[in-house]
């Protein structure tokens, strides 16, 4: 497994039983014993399951399975053309059906960005599946009472314009046509973060040369833009999902609270501008079992920030869980 060469990992593709095909890394280690939990990571936007590239073989080398998806829309897994598709109750039963088709009944599941917040849905959808729980820098939010569209999230909290940008369905030629400015917009360094909040409005500006202070070298930016040659609209279609959650989760009466024997961890960069501290705070209104990590001086992409720092404390937690992993497998 080299971190700079993709095609040393091991590629896998699956038709899972809720007929969408999914492409997924499945690194085993030599000698796996099943008495390890698996671990399967959920990438966020606009990522892939290179995103992972970094704690996969750590993680590997110390006996854990570590499965990490495509997730939908993404790379080479299914492209669905409707939006509602990619709400977290269908993107939850796809990893569900995916731990199916692996004969997997209980893994921990570690989520970054939009992964973390489907992974904090998968502990409300699948709290049976679940042997712990890792999030990185977006806290758990509980279901919510009453719909708040995304263009009034927008108004009430500036940062999160781009969200309603995203939601757009201009969005998808836009950012297409500027991919490579749009990418280096996105894995910006923290010390030379620019505002989202009209984000349209700087990767579309033809005088700032966005490559210069980036988190990806041109090797992985070109990765990244091979990964996104079918078009946005898949991995887009998450920011226009908010009705469709909305209502799925009310029609379900999920709870706000996550079982109060589910081990958590959370972890963040203090430096990431979408993960404000009162929002870390109140997550623990939620979460019986948790347990923050905050990462100094580090950004929103916390894999490629403190790639050693996320694999060592995940491996940290993992060994905190001792006995009761076992129990609950």
């Amino acid at each position: 497994m080299n971190p700079t060469d993709p095609q040393t990992f091991n590629h896998r593709t699956a038709q899972i039983s809720t007929g969408r095909l999914y492409h997924f890394i499945d690194q085993i280690p030599r000698n796996y014993s099943p008495t390890r939990p698996p671990l399967i990571c959920l990438h966020g936007f606009p990522d892939s399951w290179f995103g992972w590239r970094y704690q996969i073989g750590p993680w590997c080398r110390q006996g854990f399975r570590v499965i990490v998806p495509d997730m939908l829309g993404y790379g080479e897994t299914d492209m669905p053309h409707d939006s509602s598709a990619y709400s977290t109750k269908n993107i939850c039963n796809d990893i569900s059906a995916l731990l199916d088709f692996l004969a997997i009944p209980k893994a921990v599941v570690i989520g970054h960005d939009w992964g973390s917040y489907t992974a904090g849905r998968f502990a409300l959808w699948h709290p049976d599946r679940l042997i712990a729980l890792v999030m990185l820098s977006v806290p758990y939010v509980p279901p919510k009472e009453r719909y708040t569209s995304i263009e009034e999230i927008a108004r009430l909290y500036p940062p999160y314009g781009y969200q309603a940008y995203f939601a757009s369905e201009s969005s998808t030629s836009e950012v297409e046509e500027n991919l490579v400015p749009f990418l280096g917009v996105v894995f910006r360094t923290p010390e030379k973060a620019l505002s989202w909040s009209k984000i349209d409005e700087l990767f579309t500006n033809k005088e700032i040369n966005f490559t210069d202070d980036c988190l990806l070298n041109e090797c992985e930016l070109q990765f990244y833009v091979s990964r996104f040659q079918r078009g946005m609209r898949g991995p887009l279609s998450y920011y226009r999902t908010t009705k469709t959650r909305f209502e799925e989760e009310k029609e379900a009466q999920l709870p706000a609270n996550l079982l109060p024997n589910l081990p958590v961890l959370f972890m963040y960069g203090t430096k990431d501008a979408t993960c404000p501290p009162a929002s870390v705070q109140n997550t623990h209104k939620f979460i019986s079992q948790l347990n923050t990590v905050a990462l100094e001086d580090v950004g929103h992409w916390v894999m490629l920030e403190a790639q050693d720092r996320v694999a060592s404390e995940v491996l940290r937690f993992l060994s905190s869980l001792g006995s009761s992993q076992n129990s609950r497998m």
